[in-house]
């Protein structure tokens, strides 16, 4: 956002602020005790005048917000999925039963069980690049034994070992070839070895991995993503600064998207401590919303989807929330509330 602005001729200082979600890396964010983790410490900064806006990624941002604060700028989205990162390459299906796959998110792993319950889904936290990493670690860890001790065997042998092609290369020859990312990963310690891990496709073209990792896009109308994931919010107080961020930033379509997706948020009570997925699309006078509740295991879920006029998209948002509530969408969010506080 810092570049954006900047580029649109304005000056702006970058503020960096640690929030809870930031300091407390050992615990799911569902677990965090309430909402807003990542985000309280930013707005209570625009609240107080030390800063002039705050910048969120939009899927961490509470319905819920105090009067005087704003949405001031909503840019273009990135890519709204989910992504599975593998070490080699598999795809969903292609997982070994029972499988470990790691996630952060209460959605991500009640749709993981809902698409295979054999799936062991453990918890991972950190950035994009330490949630690869630890990924990477035990999977480059075995070959980079095994390399050295393939070494030990030629060396003891004199190189009358019979030929492997999968370790034509020393270990320092392998070593050399490895990017900055993995290398961190070699010399990570880890407790938990994941077979896979899911992220945001956002993040992780964010961050420039996208090149660097296998991945696989994860398809939306069956692991719905979280109501605005992939947008960015940035929120302000003064009636001037609102003025100019939404002049300068602000992207009509992803606007109405994220409002739609939101608005539904709210009306279901959901928020980071239930499982639901939003993802709404613009397609012309109509926007599209695929929307999936489920409870915490995976055992339950309610999906649907339904076209809402653009001309009152945020009114139609709050009847189709009330739809899926008579559904028995409001039952599974409460008990995912109860699991929470317990």
């Amino acid at each position: 956002m810092q570049g954006a602005l900047a580029s649109r001729r304005l000056d702006v200082e970058l503020v960096e602020v640690e929030t809870t979600g930031d300091r407390i890396q050992d615990e799911l964010i569902h677990r965090l005790g309430k909402t807003g983790a990542f985000v309280r410490a930013l707005d209570e900064r625009v609240l107080d005048g030390e800063v002039d806006a705050a910048v969120h990624s939009m899927k961490d941002m509470p319905t819920e917000k105090p009067a005087d604060l704003v949405v001031a700028g909503v840019p273009e989205r990135a890519p709204a999925g989910d992504v599975l990162v593998t070490a080699e390459g598999h795809d969903i299906d292609d997982l070994p039963e029972g499988a470990v796959v790691g996630t952060s998110s209460l959605r991500r792993q009640a749709q993981l069980l809902n698409y295979r319950e054999d799936l062991e889904v453990e918890p991972l936290r950190g950035n994009v690049d330490t949630r690869i990493e630890k990924l990477l670690a035990t999977h480059l860890q075995r070959e980079h034994e095994a390399r050295v001790e393939n070494d030990k065997e030629r060396q003891e042998k004199k190189g009358k070992t019979d030929h492997d092609e999968a370790f034509d290369e020393t270990a320092d020859e392998w070593f050399e070839g490895l990017t900055e990312l993995e290398r961190q990963a070699l010399g990570r310690k880890v407790e938990t070895e994941y077979d896979a891990i899911v992220l945001a496709e956002a993040g992780l073209k964010r961050s420039g991995l996208t090149e660097k990792v296998n991945y696989e896009r994860l398809p939306r109308t069956t692991f719905v993503p979280a109501p605005g994931q992939g947008a960015i919010a940035v929120t302000a107080a003064d009636a001037e600064v609102i003025d100019l961020i939404r002049d300068k930033l602000d992207h009509p379509r992803t606007r109405v998207e994220t409002t739609v997706e939101r608005t539904i948020l709210a009306e279901l009570g959901g928020g980071c401590i239930a499982p639901v997925g939003v993802h709404a699309l613009l397609q012309g006078e109509h926007v599209h919303v695929d929307v999936q509740v489920l409870s915490t295991d995976g055992s339950e879920s309610i999906k649907t989807s339904r076209d809402l006029p653009v001309g009152n998209h945020a009114h139609a948002a709050r009847e189709f929330a009330a739809a899926l509530r008579d559904r028995g969408a409001g039952q599974l969010v409460e008990a995912a509330r109860k699991e929470a506080e317990e």
